[in-house]
């Protein structure tokens, strides 16, 4: 299982998670057990806590993703464009020879 299956799985297990959460809810408040106003208040408090480990986790996912590529020393977009630039370079300087000789 991939590292992207993993987070996938847990992401949408925290929306099935949020789901049951609401149905609880408003079962407590068909019961008369909480009122609406209080369901809303414990629903929006779960959601934010939810939303902000969601961004935690995304966030430690890009750092560990980060962290990784860097450990592996792949040269970066910007590396391989001054490549391309030295490159073009080299092929115009090859070029200007090569019609001088001729």
């Amino acid at each position: 299982m991939s590292l992207f299956d993993v987070v996938k799985k847990a992401l949408l297990a925290g929306l099935g998670a949020q789901e049951k959460v609401k149905e609880l809810v408003e079962e407590l408040a068909k019961k008369g057990e909480i009122s609406k106003s209080q369901g809303a208040k414990i629903v929006k408090a779960w959601t934010e806590k939810a939303d902000k480990r969601r961004g935690n986790i995304s966030k430690n996912l890009s750092e560990l993703i980060n962290t990784t590529l860097t450990k592996m020393n792949l040269p970066t977009k910007k590396d391989i464009q001054e490549l391309n630039k030295k490159i073009d370079t080299l092929t115009k300087k090859l070029e200007g020879t090569e019609k001088k000789e001729q």
